[in-house]
């Protein structure tokens, strides 16, 4: 069983790089395999087809990829966060699918392929002082109750844009029934980063063994809360895509 300070955080000077790239591999490969029909399944994300899913994580990429690109997008969202419930980030969002709603299935998916490696060395990039940046998270729009108020830039960079296409494939993968293959050791190391925050975010003692390949055995002090559930419910738990009470309350960003 792993204690939660015994987990190597994914940082850009451990295994960020490839870890993001590990993220984008697999998700292309899933895209690489829908059928035509597949790009209009509804998904889980309110409003989102898999086309506009996709349609998001391009442009979320392109800005990665380039700072004027990412401060324009950012400007905009903040000009329009009224017209999105208050926030900022669902604005930006919605721009992003609106920007390659044109675009077809095939043209989607090369885009991504060709922006990707690019998003990863751009994020990997960002200058150390702007990664101790505390960034103000909005607590408006479709942002589930129980999430942080705020992120560090680096961390956002690191970890949590490569849980979001982590995660998207999950979702793309459930809303076209293809069943995933999982990389015990890359996918592994991905849960095991949410469940370290997870724990430290409530800081409550647990004893948790999460399922499947992904999965593992944690814990957090002694005596705490037995939790026993797949990997990847987890994880969409503390997303918010699917419900969780007591210490599962805890949401983190995905």
């Amino acid at each position: 069983m792993t204690t939660i300070s015994e987990i190597t955080r994914i940082e850009r000077h451990s295994d960020a790089g490839e870890l993001a790239e590990h993220a984008y591999t697999s998700i292309l490969t899933l895209l690489d395999d829908l059928d035509a029909s597949d790009w209009n399944a509804r998904t889980e994300c309110p409003a989102w087809t898999v086309a506009d899913m996709v349609g998001h994580m391009i442009g979320a990429a392109k800005g990665h990829a380039s700072v004027p690109r990412s401060i324009r997008d950012q400007a905009w969202a903040a000009r329009h966060k009224k017209e999105y419930g208050g926030s900022s980030l669902d604005a930006m969002n919605a721009r992003q699918v609106a920007e390659h709603a044109d675009l077809t299935p095939t043209e989607r998916v090369a885009q991504l392929r060709e922006i990707a490696p690019a998003a990863v060395r751009g994020r990997m990039r960002t200058p150390s002082l702007m990664r101790r940046m505390k960034i103000t998270m909005p607590t408006a729009g479709s942002v589930v109750t129980g999430m942080p108020d705020h992120i560090m830039l680096g961390h956002l960079m690191d970890a949590i844009l490569t849980r979001d296409v982590w995660l998207h494939r999950i979702d793309i993968a459930r809303a076209t029934g293809r069943e995933l293959d999982w990389d015990p050791e890359a996918d592994g190391r991905i849960v095991a980063d949410v469940v370290a925050e997870w724990g430290t975010r409530h800081g409550q003692p647990f004893s948790l063994e999460l399922t499947g390949p992904a999965g593992g055995h944690f814990r957090q002090g002694e005596g705490g809360e037995p939790i026993t559930m797949d990997a990847i419910e987890f994880c969409r738990v503390l997303s918010g895509r699917a419900h969780g009470d007591g210490l599962l309350a805890t949401k983190i960003f995905f």
